[in-house]
């Protein structure tokens, strides 16, 4: 290029090095630009022969392109050279700025690396700048522009159409090219980084949104309940969502729904287990309210959505019917609790009612029982009468109630009510032993360690002591009277008869017995023709009176199959007392009855 005519080359040079770096920025991929960028070499800056290495993740190189030739493409492409292999050939040779030149005088250790390459064999040079086919030129691409940045390819070129090695103003132009390749090729690698991102990102939102169309199918269409509530913040267990099994389950609307929470529907005592459940997540029974009034029992369970930032955020709740096995649960217990025949709590039942009621510890010298608790601004302690294994007297929900009548599912029932001790309105309102908070603030009645009436620290237990023994003196002492019958005449009916005659007789016994004490006494059948009568708070003429009531009662003729038969009864009176235990209490009121029997003249006996 030392001629007279290097001024009009150079321009032409420069042409060809601007057309060939405009088409740099037209490529649309990453390997299209590295193409580009080997054959830019040939076109614009005088080579017959390129090929471009870029840097991998290992930070080995590969050749990514070829250019000028299809034979050394075929040879070279996809081939991987050694970063120490590159680095040795980038320290060595002559530095032209930022290009490395290896004449073929030094590149003879070179022939046994790892870096592919094309290279024949030529004679010696002719002239000090003839171009030797084995001679190397390099140009090391950086992502600064300069040697200062990270390497991220090697364009390696040779054989220069005039035969030449490049002086001056050639090193400038493939120096300057090299710079543009390297913006190039970062470009466009980042292109590809966009749309690789935006094509995971595409997908990922088409994921997310097939995900959600399919909870939404699944959330509005699943058979059992389900809710989305929010968690936190001004609303914290508002309804967000609800879906249709929901809404006909508790028969409410979507938009009544989310205008509530479910404190808002549960039952008061079930209150705790609710408030338990959402702040702890898991599975919880309770009671919610339909928009007749009415309780459904169900079974929620919550899921909580977390927010890593900001907490808990939402409360998935999955709302399953389960009243049909509470309705179940309950007959089972009923069955196991009751005598089949007479719907009579059974012997077990009747001895964890009387065991509840007594303890082990006898009363105190000069302690009246009951009527000491009430003088004290104390009803009696019915809620003590809950015993280890006890059903209770006064059982809440699904217990059955100690003054069971037959056909009777609670103690002191109001028609749709579930206990006596229930406020007004039945079943939803806070029991009258209920404290102020309701089914869970303290009771009235609490067990050990509960809270004090007025903040006077008492017993929760009341002792049940028995009247007096002098049978001439009524001391007014009232206590658990424990009446217990057998039938007089049974036997002969049933051998006559039959059994079925024979069960007919004890349910109507069972019925008028029930029919003849108050609401809050026990009748139970101990088995056979044996029944038991519990009935607190009487005195020693009021069990004698009782008794004759009863024993009025079952005398009546009763209809069995179109003829009558009769019974009698005989009753023995026991008294419950602390210090003994049921079948001591049993017992002695088993014996009096005995007494009873012989003591009565035989013709006064009726017999069917």
């Amino acid at each position: 290029m030392e001629t007279e005519s290097e001024p009009y080359i150079r321009l032409a040079t420069l042409r060809l090095l601007h057309e060939v770096v405009a088409d740099l920025n037209t490529a649309r991929s990453l390997a299209d630009t590295v193409q580009t960028v080997a054959d830019g070499v040939i076109a614009g800056l005088g080579y017959e022969l390129s090929a471009v290495n870029l840097v991998r993740p290992d930070g080995d190189l590969i050749v990514a392109a070829v250019g000028g030739s299809a034979g050394a493409e075929a040879l070279m492409a996809g081939r991987v050279g050694s970063r120490a292999s590159w680095e040795r050939r980038l320290s060595m040779g002559d530095r032209w700025g930022d290009l490395r030149f290896i004449p073929y005088t030094e590149g003879w250790v070179l022939d046994e690396d790892d870096v592919p390459e094309w290279h024949t064999p030529g004679p010696a040079p002719r002239f000090p700048d003839e171009w030797h086919p084995m001679d190397r030129l390099l140009a090391p691409m950086y992502t600064a522009g300069g040697a200062g940045g990270e390497l991220i390819g090697v364009i390696s070129v040779d054989r220069p159409r005039n035969g030449r090695r490049p002086g001056a103003w050639g090193r400038e132009a493939l120096q300057m090219y090299a710079f543009h390749a390297a913006t190039a090729i970062g470009n466009a690698r980042l292109r590809a980084n966009m749309q690789r991102a935006l094509l995971r990102l595409e997908r990922e939102q088409q994921a997310l949104r097939a995900s959600e169309e399919s909870f939404r199918q699944a959330f509005e269409y699943a058979p059992s309940g389900m809710a989305i509530a929010e968690m936190g913040g001004d609303h914290h267990g508002r309804l967000l969502r609800a879906n249709d099994a929901l809404c006909r389950l508790l028969g409410r609307t979507a938009s009544a729904l989310r205008r509530c929470s479910f404190s808002d529907l549960v039952h008061p005592k079930d209150m705790g287990t609710l408030m338990r459940t959402s702040a702890e997540g898991g599975r919880a029974e309770l009671r919610l309210e339909r928009r007749d009034g009415s309780y459904v029992w169900v079974s929620l369970r919550n899921s909580v959505v977390a927010d890593a930032a900001d907490g808990p955020r939402f409360q998935l709740t999955h709302v399953e019917d389960i009243e049909e096995r509470k309705r179940h649960e309950l007959q089972l217990a009923h069955r196991a609790s009751h005598d089949s025949l007479t719907g009579l709590p059974n012997s077990a039942e009747l001895r964890a009612r009387l065991g509840s009621r007594l303890c082990a510890h006898p009363p105190r010298p000069g302690e009246s029982g009951a009527g000491d608790a009430e003088a004290g601004g104390l009803s009696r302690g019915y809620d003590a009468f809950d015993g280890p294994g006890a059903a209770g007297v006064f059982d809440g929900p699904g217990g059955a109630g100690v003054f069971d009548r037959p056909g009777a599912a609670g103690v002191f029932e109001r028609p749709g009510g579930s206990g006596v001790f229930d406020g007004p309105g039945g079943s939803g309102g806070p029991g009258v032993f209920d404290g102020p908070g309701g089914s869970g603030g303290p009771g009235v009645f609490d067990g050990p360690g509960g809270s004090a009436v007025g903040g006077i620290p008492y017993e929760p237990h009341v002792h049940a002591i028995a009247p007096r023994e002098d049978d001439d003196v009524d001391d007014g002492h009232k206590g658990l009277a424990v009446l217990f019958c057998d039938l007089d005449g049974f036997k002969s009916i049933n051998d006559r008869f039959g059994h079925h005659a024979g069960d007919a007789v004890l349910i109507e016994v069972a019925r008028r017995l029930a029919g003849g004490v108050r609401e809050g006494d026990t009748v139970a059948r101990l088995g056979g023709d044996e029944f038991v009568v519990l009935a607190d708070g009487l005195g020693r003429a009021d069990a004698q009176d009782l008794a004759v009531r009863l024993r009025n009662a079952i005398i009546p003729p009763i209809r069995v199959d179109g003829r009558a038969v009769r019974v009698g009864a005989s009753f023995g009176i026991g008294w419950a007392s602390c210090g003994m235990t049921a079948e001591e209490v049993l017992h002695s009121a088993d014996q009096r009855m005995y007494v009873e029997k012989r003591s009565r003249a035989k013709e006064r006996r009726r017999a069917g």
